[in-house]
């Protein structure tokens, strides 16, 4: 007899759920609060649907933190290059850029969604939009309609609402009581892939905010990391910076000052670069000396003005070579481009299935996991998406059996 499945969220993880299911012979409903599936996947895709990343397997296994060994059966059974197969299956040819990130050659997201969700609507999956889940009831769960409030009644359903970040995409955690009421573990909510404040002098905020930093080494517990990232009038942000972001977060929680150390001439040595502002005639201004002495100008050379760098050569280069940005806080969570915190691993089995609650499964950003960007962030909510899809199946053979 074929299964009722409720599908809660409509977003990379629940698709990739109605996609298994629908596939294993299931009736599945998705139901989506907003007025279109996806939201998020599709502002990710408007400059480049970065879809997962061409790097040796087992290193790309290992992004995922203290999550990846929990990670790692899903992330099995849909590796990044199932991943580019599956893209190919809905006429979505992909390529690997110089820095591993796999993009669609259409880079956006829009047109490989729409052949997705043909493939969804042939294989039997309903979706309703502008269908919000609000709870639990006596028999199913309550979910405002346009037209009122029902109840949906279901023999297994998945939780798909991801986490608090970009809540104006439909993404808010509002969910988070309902489960802490039913004996659900959570974990606070923190920002992942965050940018963060710093308090910088009016002068090189009204300056410099919006200028790209390029060509650095950032330095943190998170280890020395090259790329770029961007002056914000708040602070910084950009890819460097979120690479650094989860370790800057947590030494920040745990109440130490933190800094993103710098290295703003990575290709010469601490020692060419004083040798040559030596030779440097002194009369000449700091940023005249930085330009001809250090290869420096612009926005590098207002970081170490900003830095109170001082005027000797030797003072200079070393700060050159480790120049330290002060942070004061995270950015606020709404605006990261993910989240950690959420439901906790040990309230979940190995079927993505809520221990407290039987029947009804979650996956994707409303657990508590993080990635860095780069592709790790979808690959995983497809993978984990596909595995509760698998959970649910079991749990239904069992049950029927």
């Amino acid at each position: 007899m074929q299964k009722q499945v409720a599908i809660f969220g409509g977003g990379p993880s629940g698709l990739a759920a109605a996609e298994v299911l629908s596939e294993l012979g299931h009736a599945v409903t998705v139901y989506e609060a907003m007025p279109t599936v996806a939201r998020k996947f599709l502002l990710a895709g408007k400059s480049g649907l970065n879809i997962t990343h061409s790097e040796p397997y087992e290193r790309f296994a290992k992004r995922y933190g203290q999550s990846s060994d929990r990670l790692r059966e899903a992330l099995d059974e849909f590796t990044p290059e199932d991943v580019r197969d599956w893209a190919a299956s809905l006429e979505t040819e992909t390529f690997a850029g110089s820095s591993g990130r796999v993009f669609p050659v259409e880079m956006k997201a829009s047109p490989l969604l729409r052949r997705w969700l043909k493939r969804l609507e042939a294989q039997g999956v309903t979706v309703l939009t502008r269908h919000r889940w609000i709870g639990f009831a006596e028999d199913g769960f309550r979910v405002e309609t346009p037209v009122g409030v029902v109840t949906v009644q279901c023999d297994a359903a998945l939780l798909a609402f991801g986490g608090p970040s970009w809540p104006r995409l439909g993404s808010d955690g509002a969910w988070t009581p309902a489960l802490a009421d039913r004996g659900v573990g959570l974990q606070a909510f923190q920002p992942a892939n965050c940018g963060f404040d710093v308090d910088w002098s009016p002068h090189f905020t009204d300056r410099f905010a919006g200028h790209p930093i390029k060509s650095v080494v950032a330095r943190s517990p998170a280890g020395s990391i090259p790329g770029e990232f961007v002056v914000t009038k708040h602070g910084i942000e950009g890819s460097l910076v979120y690479a650094h972001s989860a370790a800057l977060r947590d030494q920040l929680a745990s109440g130490r000052s933190t800094n993103l150390w710098l290295d703003l001439a990575p290709g010469r040595s601490q020692e060419r670069i004083a040798r040559d502002l030596a030779r440097q005639d002194t009369k000449a201004s700091l940023s005249t000396r930085l330009r001809k002495g250090a290869g420096l100008d612009g926005v590098k050379v207002a970081l170490i003005r900003e830095a109170g760098g001082e005027e000797s050569p030797e003072a200079l280069s070393a700060l050159i070579k480790d120049l330290p940005i002060r942070l004061a806080r995270p950015r606020p969570i709404g605006e990261a481009i993910s989240s950690a915190g959420g439901v906790d691993w040990n309230s979940i089995d190995d079927r993505y299935m809520l221990r407290a609650l039987p029947g009804l499964f979650v996956a994707g950003e409303m657990i508590d996991w993080e990635a860095p960007t780069g592709g790790y962030l979808l690959t995983a909510c497809f993978a984990m998406g596909r595995a509760a899809g698998r959970g649910i199946h079991a749990w239904l053979s069992e049950g029927s059996s």
